[in-house]
């Protein structure tokens, strides 16, 4: 449905198009469908709650004192963003882009309708090979690239996840 939507949205005569028209942002004909610029918008807007909860779900477990702490010493608040915040929430972050990735990974629908012919990606291209040609090994070969890549990422985000030992 969202995908829908989108694509109503972005179409030539849609709303975005005909609203930025009457306030003469662009004069005739604009393209806004079918660019990947558009495919990054919708599935920013359908991914963004995988990325946003586990990084809530983190930053609500920081004590409130640290930031009012930080200041009383001397820290700008960007700095302490960057001492205290973002170290601490780097779980969340790490779990959101890999929530993200392996559901990005997977989409179909969305780069084909709102990205059109010319825009594909890796899963439209497995899609093609297994049904579409029966090249099942090349198919198969993308599918291990794309594991490999995930099991990459996991990796990654398994270590800047993982605590540092207690000191005694």
């Amino acid at each position: 449905m969202r995908t829908a939507a989108w694509y109503v949205l972005l179409q030539d005569q849609g709303l975005i198009s005909n609203a930025l028209r009457w306030l003469g942002v662009i004069e005739g004909q604009f393209r806004l469908l079918f660019t990947r610029t558009d495919v990054v918008l919708a599935m920013s807007h359908v991914l963004l709650p995988l990325m946003v909860l586990p990084i809530y779900a983190v930053l609500i477990t920081i004590p409130a004192n640290l930031l009012p702490a930080a200041a009383s010493l001397g820290a700008r608040p960007f700095g302490a963003f960057l001492r205290i915040t973002l170290p601490m929430s780097s779980a969340g972050v790490a779990s959101g882009v890999l929530l993200v990735f392996m559901s990005a990974i997977g989409y179909y629908i969305t780069p084909a309708l709102i990205g059109g012919p010319t825009d594909q990606m890796v899963s439209s291209i497995i899609a093609f090979y297994a049904l579409n040609s029966a090249n099942w090994s090349m198919a198969a070969a993308f599918g291990i690239l794309l594991l490999a890549v995930t099991l990459l990422l996991y990796a990654v985000c398994a270590r800047i996840t993982r605590q540092p030992a207690p000191r005694n």
